[in-house]
């Protein structure tokens, strides 16, 4: 008889437990912005980079950018090994564009090599349309686009076109509104700038302005309104940006502020911060920048057709000014201030026409209508036009 000899199991052989190695790091990556009065070589020091390593990245990016031009508070990406030797750096240069340096490789005596390249940032176009009302709560066309969600670069760049056929300063009034077909520009899904306007509406107390961006013969682009006709004018309707307000009319009889006597006001006053940019509203020679008693601090300029602008009561003037100078329309001429006889900040703007002064907010309706598109480019225009305002009314709900 077989029996079965039962008895405890044999032990299994041992298997070693295993332990998660913690490799040594061999690089670190530091995010931040730049600082105060920084050097790409100061930077790159002070984030531990070898000097003699810093030395080279500096010489090697000279060819593509200038290392000692980065801005403050914008972002870099630095990469590098614990010895100090430089991996990848990057740096924000614009909302464009990116400075990218990278190690290469080492050569035989031990010196790096890097590749340097300025780099643009992956983006999206969109053609997008946005209409704008001026109400009680938000007058001004900044309050009103800011209401739609835009910043205040989409309203000042509508502004301009516009800027030779409207006084935003003085004539806006409840119930206009704007319309605008442009770019919107996006990384990742977020808004990073604008882009090309193509067509503005300007609805205001029953008129209809209208702007179309079109590329003249000379292949630079301007502003046409719906015949062709250049929206440049010889003269801007203000001289300021558009949010300050009208606080003095021209007249022969005002109640003087300081001196409590009437005399005439022989200009129109914008209330505007200290500060505020002044621009020349025509090309022209600067007749005399300076101080001129109760006038304060003010820029005379000569025009064609024998007008004269007058500014007073600037802050400042701008860097290079003077006697003889000719300056473009749009140029800058000073600040607001409120020098001489002033009671508080603000540009007193006078206009002359051989030799005797009119009032600025009607001198408009004395200056021609622009130059129009020659003959032979009006198909091209009317295409562009066409094409431009159907996408403003799709997009905007444009009454057309």
């Amino acid at each position: 008889m077989l029996v079965a000899a039962c008895g405890s199991p044999s032990p299994r052989p041992a298997v070693a437990r295993t332990h998660d190695v913690a490799l040594p790091r061999e690089t670190d990556t530091v995010e931040g912005r730049v600082p105060r009065a920084a050097t790409l070589e100061t930077l790159l020091r002070t984030n531990q980079i070898d000097p003699q390593i810093a030395s080279s990245v500096v010489v090697a990016v000279t060819g593509v950018f200038n290392p000692r031009s980065l801005q403050a508070n914008r972002s870099f990406r630095l990469t590098r090994t614990l010895d100090g030797l430089l991996k990848e750096f990057q740096y924000q240069i614009d909302t464009n564009r990116f400075l990218r340096v990278a190690l290469r490789d080492r050569g035989a005596d031990g010196a790096a090599k890097f590749d340097v390249a300025v780099v643009p940032y992956p983006r999206t176009v969109t053609v997008e349309a946005v209409r704008a009302e001026i109400t009680r709560e938000r007058s001004s066309l900044i309050s009103a686009f800011e209401g739609e969600g835009e910043n205040v670069r989409l309203p000042f760049a509508l502004a301009e076109i516009f800027s030779g056929q409207i006084d935003f300063n003085s004539e806006l009034q409840r119930g206009d509104s704007a319309s605008v077909l442009f770019d919107r520009v996006t990384r990742d899904g977020e808004m990073i700038d604008y882009g090309d306007l193509h067509v503005g509406v300007l609805e205001h107390a029953h008129h209809r302005f209208v702007g179309i961006r079109f590329e003249g013969a000379d292949g630079k682009p301007g502003w046409y309104d719906e015949h062709g006709r250049s929206l440049k004018r010889q003269f801007l309707k203000s001289p300021l940006p558009f949010e300050p307000r009208v606080t003095s009319r021209f007249t022969t009889h005002r109640m003087h502020p300081i001196f409590g006597d009437v005399r005439a006001h022989l200009g129109v006053d914008y209330a505007a911060p200290v500060g505020t940019p002044v621009v020349a509203v025509s090309a022209g020679t600067i007749e005399s920048a300076d101080w001129s008693g109760e006038a304060g601090r003010m820029v005379v300029l000569r025009h064609a057709g024998g007008y004269e602008t007058l500014y007073l009561h600037l802050s400042s003037f701008a860097p290079g000014l003077r006697q003889g100078l000719h300056v473009n329309q749009g140029q800058l001429l000073g600040r607001v201030g409120m020098t001489g006889a002033a009671t508080g900040p603000h540009l007193d703007f006078r206009v002359k026409k051989s030799g005797l002064h009119i009032s600025p907010l009607s001198m408009h309706s004395r200056i021609p209508d622009g130059e129009p598109i020659p003959a032979e480019r009006l198909p091209a225009f009317e295409a562009v036009r066409d094409k431009d305002l159907q996408e403003l009314k799709t997009l905007a709900g444009h009454k057309g």
